[in-house]
């Protein structure tokens, strides 16, 4: 049998070693650590209707009227605007169904994390004034059915429209209904990007609890206090969830390993997007695409493509929250900067995920937390009761080592105390007046 020809190594860009060791790189001292915030809302009519790319005060006038009116500059697809971004690293980006995502700077404090969603809030509460428009905060947008929400004109969207129903029955509902919180955090090396990685992979079902806010679909009660966590569970269980192996043995050759095996959905080269057909990227660094090898550009999209309920870049992602209002979304951002970014609250958040990881399984919890929010019961207390634990754990952290941003955490701490996921709140609005102009009303931003 003939060989396949051999590629010689000098051709290829990227090794897995090269790629490991990118990893160890992104680690920086204490006295460096920042936090970022990405904050999505989606934008309806005042009846909850989706609202289309290119109609009137649609989803393009929107990224056009903030890039003139607050100094954005406008990234295009094509002729197409589909991003804004500043010198700062800051950005607004479409998510599939016209959500609006800010992806904040680095800051150093949270105050400044807070004055630039702030910012962003006027600018948006600016361009509905007068318009046929919200923006709302909720996990799922609340009556619009799914398929009646357009798709905004971006590439590896298109191709994601396919590959991802293939393997999720829910992927869609994903894709266009869907918005979250999520909040970025440093680390110093390996084994404490490992700490934080395994603290907050334990603790996503209870995150999923306390920041539950999509229980109504069509106008309709979901049955779960989190639909867009269960939702995720419906996605893509090759690239959603948490790896077990990594949960509780994290390193950065075994991230690095599960992201050279997760199928690729798309490559890209130059302006043109191309559907990868579930190719690894392993194997694109080992065989070529039509004699093409992966560079660092590459890798950078290919980690964009994987969703896991806490993932790592240049920085730790902390995921699986819904979208809440302002003060709760900076309120999640305090309490996991309570948690990582003091080490003595670290190691009592760890000792907690021990503690409650002995009860049932982490899909068991998962399932739970969707279904019944900060109400349901994990080995015979209420997850409000857990909750109260995290949050005097976080609460200590804050004071010990970020005490200027302590206020922050009241509103959730308060609602820890109600025991009241955001859910039944909107759920109580429901009952009181269904219209769908009330829903509206009642999560508008």
């Amino acid at each position: 049998m003939s060989k396949m020809p051999t590629t010689p190594v000098s051709m290829r860009s990227l090794t897995r070693d090269l790629l490991i060791e990118t990893f160890h790189g992104y680690g920086c001292p204490r006295s460096k650590w920042l936090v970022g915030g990405e904050f999505e809302r989606a934008a309806v009519r005042p009846d909850g209707a989706p609202v289309a790319y290119d109609e009137p005060d649609g989803i393009r006038w929107i990224l056009e009227s903030l890039a003139e009116q607050d100094g954005w500059d406008i990234v295009r697809e094509g002729e197409l605007p589909i991003a804004l971004k500043k010198a700062d690293g800051a950005s607004i980006t479409l998510e599939p169904g016209g959500q609006v995502e800010l992806s904040g700077a680095p800051h150093r404090s949270l105050s400044e994390l807070d004055a630039e969603m702030q910012r962003n809030r006027r600018a948006l509460k600016a361009l509905t004034r007068g318009k046929d428009l919200v923006f709302i905060a909720a996990g799922l947008t609340p009556i619009a059915a799914i398929d009646d929400i357009h798709w905004m004109p971006k590439g590896r969207y298109e191709i994601m429209r396919e590959y991802l129903p293939q393997v999720g029955p829910l992927a869609h509902y994903m894709m266009k209904g869907t918005c979250s919180v999520q909040c970025n955090f440093d680390f110093a090396d390996e084994a404490d990007a490992a700490a934080k990685m395994r603290l907050l992979a334990g603790l996503s079902p209870l995150t999923t609890a306390l920041f539950a806010n999509s229980p109504l679909y069509r106008n309709e009660p979901t049955g779960f206090m989190s639909y867009r966590g269960h939702i995720w569970t419906k996605t893509d269980p090759a690239r959603t969830g948490f790896p077990p192996g990594l949960r509780a043995d994290f390193s950065f050759e075994r991230w690095v390993d599960y992201l050279l095996d997760v199928p690729m959905m798309f490559t890209k080269h130059g302006a043109s997007w191309r559907p990868a057909h579930g190719m690894s990227f392993r194997t694109w660094m080992e065989q070529g695409i039509e004699g093409r090898f992966p560079d660092m550009d590459d890798w950078k999209l290919h980690e964009t493509s994987v969703f896991p309920e806490v993932r790592i870049k240049r920085t730790i992602e902390v995921r699986g929250a819904d979208c809440v209002d302002h003060e709760l979304a900076l309120a999640f951002c305090a309490m996991f900067a309570g948690l990582l970014y003091c080490r003595r609250a670290l190691d009592e958040g760890l000792a907690f995920v021990e503690e409650i990881e002995t009860q049932g399984t982490h899909l068991e919890r998962f399932e739970l937390a969707a279904r019944e929010g900060l109400a349901g019961n994990i080995g015979g207390r209420p997850l409000a009761d857990w909750a109260s634990d995290l949050g005097d754990i976080a609460e200590r952290g804050l004071r010990n080592c970020l005490p200027g941003d302590m206020p922050m955490l009241t509103p959730l701490l308060q609602r820890i105390d109600d025991g009241r996921s955001p859910a039944q709140d909107l759920l109580d609005a429901w009952r009181a007046d269904p219209s769908p102009e009330a829903v509206i009303r009642a999560v508008a931003y």
